[in-house]
């Protein structure tokens, strides 16, 4: 007996029901192992340990405000000949790289983000007593404001084509002191050993202090411009072998255009 139209519509109906079942399991199977295999291949990253000052901590360091986490590096001096020394001078300011930096800061009046002037990779300068300490991840780091930050780079080391004075910072290039008085008098090197220079010309200018509104201040000096500060006002750096100060702009007491 031949089977009727109705029997073999409804067998193949099966038959294409069925190999559509086992081909949405075999997807469903495949991705089900991709997404298995993706999340096993990032495990490793995400159960990473950290430890700060010998301790186990949950993750990596995220700092907050205007904090900003520096990996201090050492600072050497290159001879006329190329031989690197180590800086003799201690109380120089302290060279890092920048780990990881928080969003900013907010305004405590206007509610405003003062955000932070540097990224992850850059490299910064700071006072050498400033921020706290600490033992991360086996290495040495210390934790500093953005307030803290004197110029930031990006390079290998400072160059005066590469550096930024930081907000409201001016660098100046120092004028050497004349160790001759005018009646022709010639004064020991010793005696003006520990002179502090207070004037000189402007190298660079930072882009100024944010206000409460977001916005930065302009500046009262430009560069080239021949400027005198407060004494013992500016912080010593030596970049390409030549003598600089760091100054706060509200520490300059006149600007003399050149």
């Amino acid at each position: 007996m031949m089977p009727s139209y109705t029997t073999l519509f409804v067998a193949a109906m099966a038959a294409a029901t069925t190999s559509a079942f086992t081909t949405t399991i075999t997807s469903t199977q495949i991705s089900s192992s991709s997404s298995a295999l993706s999340m096993s291949s990032s495990a490793p990253e995400l159960t990473k340990q950290c430890y700060l000052d010998g301790k186990k901590i949950r993750g990596p360091i995220t700092p907050l405000g205007n904090f900003v986490l520096v990996r201090t590096k050492d600072t050497l001096d290159a001879t006329d000949g190329g031989i690197l020394l180590p800086d003799q001078a201690k109380d120089r300011p302290t060279e890092g790289e920048v780990v990881a930096a928080g969003p900013g800061k907010l305004h405590p009046h206007t509610g405003v983000r003062i955000t932070n002037p540097v990224t992850t990779g850059d490299s910064v300068l700071f006072g050498k007593f400033d921020g706290h300490d600490m033992n991360y991840n086996e290495e040495p780091v210390t934790m500093i404001r953005d307030d803290d930050v004197l110029l930031y780079y990006r390079g290998v080391r400072m160059t005066l084509a590469n550096v930024i004075p930081c907000r409201d910072y001016v660098l100046v290039a120092i004028e050497k002191q004349k160790t001759e008085t005018s009646s022709g008098i010639v004064v020991a090197e010793t005696v003006m050993r520990d002179y502090n220079a207070c004037e000189g010309k402007v190298a660079k200018v930072g882009e100024g202090r944010m206000t409460s509104t977001g916005e930065f201040s302009t500046p009262p000096c430009k560069e080239g411009d021949f400027v005198k500060f407060k004494d013992y006002a500016g912080n010593e750096v030596k970049i390409e072998g030549k003598e600089y100060c760091l100054v706060r702009m509200v520490e300059i007491l006149t600007s003399i255009p050149v």
